[in-house]
């Protein structure tokens, strides 16, 4: 009978190598770390502690530890306790830094006073992949995704909220004290002096927690009245996708390349939806980079002409859907679409062929507006085309036809736009659901932002290695 394969004797005297070289492979991702970070000039990134201290107890090399944080990033070690224990148990981490064992302090702090250094890397790692040709420099794809913050539903207050907290307070401590005053005149004596030591304490918690609501609601109008985040004062409450509801969160705006699916750039913003990021992304895009022209493909939600017109005027070409125009008649023929502009004589021509001008310009949107009473009023198909009781209206964007541009880009080419989520989703896929880093851990734009950059320098830095293998990334940084 065959046995089972035997472990060796834990008490059995060994030989065991004393090079800490011998623990890694040559092919390890460590090895790329190591060799990325030593590439870099720290004091120009602006990471602390660069200089060697002369008097006291010496710090930590910031290298090694962004080179742990890197490390811990691309196998889903975020927690600085976390990582203080690999440092401890992990081979490959021993390579890494030296046998170095910094504590969960030290790493918390290097992480809150480096994050814009942070950030720095990521974009220094970019161009070193630009170097290698890893980047096509031709075309991007631009999306935003929700990532929760540190930050409770519960510690998120509007107004309102606040203000119907403290009036149902008010009533839970009146009707309180009007029975604590009734159970005074039918209590015995001997119980009095009991009951009022407990009555005192609850009247007391009461009391503190409108305290607390009171402090809140103070810095809801110093903050002209919009909501906040007790705990993340930078997030804000976002509609998630899928159906998920609400949640707080940041709005992760990145932009991936169409050549190998590497992260370009990205940025944080707490805006709820992605109408004003185009140009801001796009130009960022566009300087990593460094590029004459681009091309930027993205969904219906960035459709926004003053958005549009202003990557047009930088050289970026955009390939971006219209959204349906709404509130549509019931018969297709008067559908918004079926109204043809001419541009030269500023004027549509509706379904009829009766023409309608411009006749006033909305303080609102800035949007021009066009008519034609008298047609309108004696057109026999007015029921079919509008409820109006007086007369049809179209409004017509200011940049209208830098939206009909991108929208006609988007149609007119389908094969390449279908590449827009294909590129988009990959990165928010691999972090958010494999790597499982869907909620920050920290707090504040600025870290969060750190934290982004890391798990993007992670991405890239796997992919990186995927294509081109250790070898060749190794001799490129040496």
């Amino acid at each position: 009978m065959v046995g089972h394969i035997q472990g060796k004797d834990r008490f059995q005297e060994m030989y065991t190598t004393t090079r800490l070289e011998d623990y890694v492979k040559e092919n390890s991702i460590c090895r790329v770390i190591d060799a990325f970070v030593d590439s870099l000039d720290l004091k120009t990134e602006g990471f602390e502690n660069t200089q060697p201290q002369y008097v006291g107890r010496p710090a930590f090399d910031p290298g090694d530890l962004l080179k742990l944080y890197i490390y811990g990033y691309l196998y889903q070690l975020r927690s600085s306790r976390r990582l203080q224990r690999e440092a401890e148990i992990n081979q490959e981490v021993m390579w890494l830094i030296k046998g170095l064992t910094p504590d969960d302090r030290t790493l918390c702090y290097f992480f809150a006073n480096n994050t814009e250094a942070i950030k720095k890397v990521f974009r220094d790692f970019n161009k070193k992949c630009l170097a290698l040709g890893l980047f096509g420099r031709e075309m991007v794809s631009i999306d935003g995704t929700k990532t929760k913050a540190d930050n409770s539903r519960k510690n998120y207050y509007t107004k309102d909220d606040i203000e119907k907290k403290i009036e149902k307070l008010d009533s839970q401590i009146t009707t309180f004290i009007k029975e604590m005053e009734e159970n005074d005149r039918n209590d015995a004596d001997e119980e009095k002096v009991e009951d009022a030591n407990i009555t005192s304490e609850i009247l007391e918690a009461f009391k503190t927690k409108k305290e607390k609501l009171e402090e809140v609601l103070k810095e809801i109008d110093e903050n002209e009245g919009n909501p906040v985040c007790t705990v993340d004062k930078d997030a804000a409450l976002m509609k998630l996708s899928g159906g998920k509801g609400f949640d707080i969160c940041y709005n992760v705006q990145t932009a991936v390349d169409s050549k190998n699916g590497l992260v370009v750039d990205f940025y944080i913003t707490n805006n709820c939806n992605d109408m004003a990021e185009l140009s801001q992304m796009a130009g960022c895009a566009k300087d990593m980079l460094e590029a004459e022209e681009l091309v930027v493909l993205a969904d219906t939600g960035y459709s926004n002409g003053k958005e549009i017109d202003a990557c047009e005027k930088d050289e970026i070409t955009c390939y971006i859907p219209k959204p349906k125009t709404t509130h549509q008649p019931e018969n297709e023929k008067y559908h918004r679409d079926n109204f043809k502009y001419d541009a030269e004589k500023d004027q549509y021509t509706c379904p009829e062929g009766n023409t309608l001008d411009y006749v006033r310009t909305r303080e609102r949107n800035g949007n021009r507006v066009y008519a034609n009473r008298p047609a309108c009023m004696s057109c026999p198909s007015k029921d079919k085309c509008t409820k109006a009781d007086a007369l049809r209206e179209i409004e017509r964007n200011p940049y209208q036809e830098s939206v009909d541009r991108a929208n006609e880009n988007a149609k007119g080419n389908p094969d390449i736009y279908q590449r827009r989520q294909m590129l988009s989703e990959h990165p928010f896929g691999v972090i958010k659901q494999k790597w499982k880093q869907n909620q920050y851990t920290r707090r504040g734009k600025e870290k969060v932002k750190g934290e982004t950059a890391l798990s993007f320098l992670a991405f890239n830095l796997r992919r990186a290695v995927n294509i081109l293998g250790t070898k060749t990334i190794l001799e490129a940084l040496v």
